[in-house]
């Protein structure tokens, strides 16, 4: 018996457990970086390119299912041309947004002291690879893929801290250079 008792007095002069440690709450959906993009700011910002320039391209090869498939399963009172506006919108959109991740790349590269438009030209591609599909897929699930997917909203605020944070990288490097004199006429 009197290990047992020592037993539990040894228990009852146990320090308290330390609190559970909690787990950090999970970033934001904006935040969040897609399964298989870069971390890194400029080949993510690349990624972003190439997935949505794989996107705007594929429009010309599903249209003729999202066509079918809006006209089959059409919202009570809508027309097929107003559910179709929503799809040439997006493109509208998509290529605005081309051309701030294009602005965001280049300002990166100029503001770079060493290459790196082969690093972005690998996340260029790999960001359109979220577009491959295999002969397994069927058009209808290809379809259904293409009008459900949205850009991460990531990619937009990435894209313009990057751009703000190569000009001034840019501008600091250009003040360390020395200005070109004039040739002097002889």
């Amino acid at each position: 018996m009197t290990p047992l008792l020592i037993a539990l007095a040894l228990l009852a002069q146990a320090p308290e457990s330390p609190a559970p440690i909690e787990a950090a709450p999970p970033p934001a959906v904006e935040d969040r970086i897609p399964n298989g993009a870069p971390r890194e700011d400029y080949p993510f910002v690349a990624w972003c390119y190439g997935a949505l320039r794989g996107y705007l391209d594929m429009k010309a090869e599903v249209m003729p299912e999202v066509t079918r498939i809006e006209n089959q399963f059409r919202r009570p009172g809508s027309s097929l041309v107003d559910d179709l506006k929503v799809y040439a919108d997006m493109e509208r959109d998509g290529r605005a947004q081309l051309k701030v991740f294009q602005e965001a790349l280049t300002s990166a590269e100029k503001a770079s002291v060493r290459p790196i438009n082969a690093q972005g030209a690998m996340a260029v591609r790999q960001g359109r690879q979220t577009w491959s599909a295999g002969p397994e897929v069927t058009k209808a699930r290809k379809a259904q893929e293409w009008m459900s997917w949205t850009l991460p909203a990531r990619c937009e605020t990435v894209a313009a801290s990057l751009e703000a944070r190569s000009k001034l990288m840019g501008a600091t490097l250009r003040s360390n250079t020395q200005p070109e004199q004039p040739a002097s006429p002889e």
